[in-house]
């Protein structure tokens, strides 16, 4: 078989959202985009191909702000099916289900919005997302996987299994936390695991939730989240320790229904697994990448930081990732190209502060909430009580949340 070559002034090796909203953007500003995924076999059927599935997915975001507007430049938000998205008009946080426990409230009239986010399925997303690609401009799309890159001053190679051959002047590594993209530039990498799994399933609730995402921190059970969906219907995302995690992945989920009600029963009272009965779980971690450049390489999404799910933020940094690399080449001057060193340290600077914060944030949450000892669990719940009598501190706190 013929093997090819494709030059490009940027080529974006991940098959995620993230990666097809940067190709997407990095086309719209006259680029010519090479998109290295292992298949493009379409796994999201468009909606003239198919019927779309009634199930729901239990893979969900809460996209914020900041993915809204990115989403809606680049014409996707209005492609998505918006009577399968839920707004989130507020949330509710626990220190557990105690009465004594602290508790801390938002909502989107003290942000002075409409919503505070939106709850979207993982595959609403990525079928607009790859409608968009098909009618996209100066995108290639590539089906294959890497096997090496090199680098010189003007171009990187990328060395496909089939024998193809890639070149460009700047490589995007959106391929998930275990990017290869990270490995071949040689960044280095900060490791922690929490020792915790991410239950996900559904649920139907006997109540209206009415658009309040409700989070529960309970010491020896973790971190759990119910999200709202269309309809009566809620979002499991349980952040449990792993021996809890591999004995609700084992039991049924009637009897999953049956351990929340303790937490939710007063708001949304009982809790009904939707039909398929699907539950999945994946490993939580933390993950900093010592750079998210390198010589004509810049990281996105997981491939540059991944932090605890407990904010529902993973998605929305990576989007911010597209956001900032989308102004930061629009802006470059005319005698640089994408891959230039300056322009991808300015890159870096645009995120360095964010992502580190939502790192730091997250993972003390996640250290704070998960302590048993009684003098530190008392000044937590102290705090959850203060911070919500300060309204000026949380509408701060709530905006950053969102992006603004």
């Amino acid at each position: 078989m013929a093997t090819q070559s494709v030059h490009s002034d940027i080529c974006i090796v991940g098959d995620g959202a993230v990666g097809k909203a940067a190709a997407l953007g990095l086309s719209q500003q006259g680029l010519r985009v090479t998109l290295l995924a292992p298949s493009h076999a379409p796994s999201h059927l468009p909606a003239s191909a198919a019927p779309v599935s009634e199930d729901w997915d239990v893979r969900v975001f809460a996209l914020n702000h900041v993915a809204h507007d990115l989403l809606s430049d680049l014409k996707v938000w209005g492609a998505l099916d918006h009577e399968r998205i839920a707004n989130v008009e507020a949330m509710q946080v626990f220190g557990g289900n105690a009465a004594s426990d602290g508790k801390l409230g938002f909502d989107a009239y003290g942000a002075h919005v409409q919503e505070l986010a939106w709850i979207v399925e993982d595959k609403n997303l990525n079928q607009a997302l790859d409608n968009a690609l098909k009618f996209a401009q100066n995108i290639t799309q590539v089906a294959g996987r890497a096997s090496r890159m090199s680098v010189n001053d003007t171009e990187v190679s990328i060395q496909l299994e089939k024998g193809d051959q890639l070149t460009t002047a700047l490589l995007i590594g959106a391929d998930g936390a275990q990017s290869w993209v990270r490995g071949q530039a040689d960044i280095g990498l900060d490791y922690r695991s929490y020792g915790q799994q991410g239950v996900v399933t559904n649920f139907a609730c006997e109540k209206p939730h009415r658009g309040i995402a409700h989070q529960w921190f309970v010491e020896d059970l973790g971190i759990i989240a119910l999200l709202p969906l269309p309809g009566q219907r809620v979002s499991l995302v349980w952040s449990a320790p792993d021996p809890l995690a591999e004995q609700l992945l084992r039991e049924p989920l009637t009897a999953l229904a049956d351990r929340l009600f303790a937490y939710c029963g007063e708001v949304l009272g009982r809790l009904t697994p939707l039909v398929p009965e699907v539950v999945k779980a994946f490993p939580l971690r933390l993950m900093r990448p010592h750079s998210m450049i390198a010589a004509r390489v810049a990281l996105i999404g997981d491939a540059g930081h991944v932090v605890h799910p407990m904010a529902g933020h993973g998605m929305n940094l990576g989007f911010g990732d597209v956001q900032a690399l989308l102004s930061v080449l629009s802006a470059r001057e005319e005698h640089r190209d994408c891959g230039d060193a300056r322009v991808l340290r300015r890159y870096q600077r645009a995120r360095t502060e964010e992502v580190a914060l939502m790192q730091l944030t997250t993972d003390g949450l996640a250290r704070l909430f998960g302590t048993d000892l009684a003098p530190l669990r008392l000044v937590r719940n102290l705090g959850l009580n203060l911070l919500d009598s300060l309204p000026v501190i949380k509408r701060k706190l709530i905006s950053h949340a969102m992006g603004k």
